[in-house]
């Protein structure tokens, strides 16, 4: 009964090992930065939802991405 249940543990913990190893991440692009913070900007007043976009380009835009080390 004990060889039983070790052989189901190792099994579920191979076919998490697997599942996992397929995973795949996605990286965060500035369209979704851009996105994300105009969705945000949600107002009845034009002039504060032109005022809230230019912050979420300024904000979002390519000057502000931080370089990774990749070395």
């Amino acid at each position: 009964m004990k060889m039983k249940m070790k052989k189901i543990g190792v099994a579920i913990i191979m076919l998490l090992f697997v599942i996992c190893s397929q995973m795949e991440t996605v990286n965060s692009d500035a369209s979704d930065c851009l996105d994300a913070c105009s969705t945000a900007c949600v107002q009845r007043d034009t002039r504060l939802m032109q005022r809230c976009d230019r912050k979420c380009q300024i904000k979002c835009g390519p000057d502000s991405k931080v370089e990774e080390d990749m070395s």
